[in-house]
Parts: structure tokens; C-alpha cells; sequence
């Protein structure tokens, strides 16, 4: 919240300079900006602390919560979208609904994978993608099968394709939590699995 407000400050300077002396009209249509920037900034947080509380309340939403990458707003937005699950057989089927499945080009038995078809829920799409770019950057602090499987990933493709592939993941693993009605397992690694 402090960032943002400091944020809001900055625009309301470059905007109008604090030492510019061009007269009470700035003056005023700076005092103006802020109150709005501050107002603005108040029911930024009042809708915040809505979401949070809606989050925290929902059994569902909660489990959504402890999957990386998935925060209140994204857990709150699934549900909104596809309830339970129910409506999707797979995982792959609710990743595709989303639009973050590649598309493909087959041509004599060779197959041929090409970008994400965005097709679906934009919003969606947008919330797991972003979520996907924050665990990429903490990449380190995952569970050891996740987090070697992104040192993989990140090895042979590029981060923007790594952060989409991520994303198709955090999205069958939403519906997984969500259809089978379980709590979040984080992936370990198949030498950690047998020990």
C-alpha cells in the first residue's frame, strides 16, 4: 500500500513540478489529482481487503491459495469461473478453456507445436500467466520437484515460453484441487517420492 501511494505521489510531481510557479490554477489542479489519487488509492484497498476476506472465508479458495503463483484474487476469479471444476473432465480441458494450450500444425505423422491459442478467459489467462512470472523469479524457494522442473524448462526455452508452460501447470493443478476436492501436494522429486 505505501508503494503505491508513493507511486501516486510521483505522478502527481512529474505531472505538476513542486517548484513550478505558474500559479494557484496548478496549485489547485494539483491539490485536485491527489485527493483523487488518494481516494482512488482507498477504494483500491477497501476492494483488497474485500477479495482477502472472500478468500479466507471459502474453504475451496483457501486450498486454491496454496498453490504457488495463486494468490486471493486468483483463487477468488477461478471460482468465480468455473466453480468446482465440474464442467471440465481434465485438467488439459480447463487449460485449453483458458487458452494456454499450444496449438498444434500436424502434417504427415510430423507434428508441429506453435504459440498458446488465447482463446477463453483473457482475465484468466492473464492471472495465471502473471502468477507463473512471480514463481519463476522465486524459482529457488519451490518444492524440489517444481523447482527442477522450472531449472529444466528455463535450461531449454525461453523465460516468456517457461512462464506460459508454467502457467498451463498452475492451471491443472487448480482444477485438480478444485475436482478432486484436496488439499494442494507440491511435486517432489522422484528419488524424494520413494525415500
Amino acid at each position: 500500500m505505501e508503494r503505491r501511494y508513493l507511486r501516486s505521489r510521483s505522478v502527481v510531481n512529474q505531472v505538476f513540478p513542486v517548484g513550478d510557479r505558474s500559479g494557484d490554477r496548478t496549485k489547485r489542479a494539483r491539490s485536485q489529482l491527489k485527493l483523487e489519487l488518494d481516494h482512488l488509492q482507498m477504494r483500491i484497498d477497501e476492494a483488497d481487503a474485500v477479495i482477502k476476506k472472500t478468500a479466507g472465508e471459502n474453504e475451496a479458495c483457501r486450498r486454491l491459495v496454496a498453490i504457488p503463483g495463486i494468490g486471493p484474487i486468483t483463487a477468488t476469479a477461478i471460482i468465480a469461473a468455473i466453480g468446482n471444476g465440474a464442467a471440465f473432465k481434465k485438467g488439459r480441458e480447463f487449460a485449453a478453456w483458458l487458452g494456454i494450450v499450444p496449438g498444434e500444425y500436424t502434417t504427415g505423422g510430423k507434428q508441429k507445436l506453435l504459440g498458446i491459442s488465447k482463446r477463453g478467459n483473457s482475465y484468466l489467462r492473464r492471472l495465471f500467466v502473471h502468477g507463473a512470472r512471480a514463481v519463476l523469479q522465486q524459482s529457488a524457494k519451490q518444492s524440489s520437484g517444481l523447482s527442477v522442473w522450472l531449472a529444466q524448462l528455463t535450461a531449454r526455452t525461453h523465460r516468456n515460453v517457461a512462464a506460459v508452460a508454467l502457467a498451463n501447470k498452475l492451471a491443472r493443478m487448480a482444477w485438480a484441487v478444485l475436482a478432486k476436492n484436496e488439499p494442494y501436494r507440491p511435486p517432489m522429486l522422484a528419488d524424494a517420492a520413494t525415500a
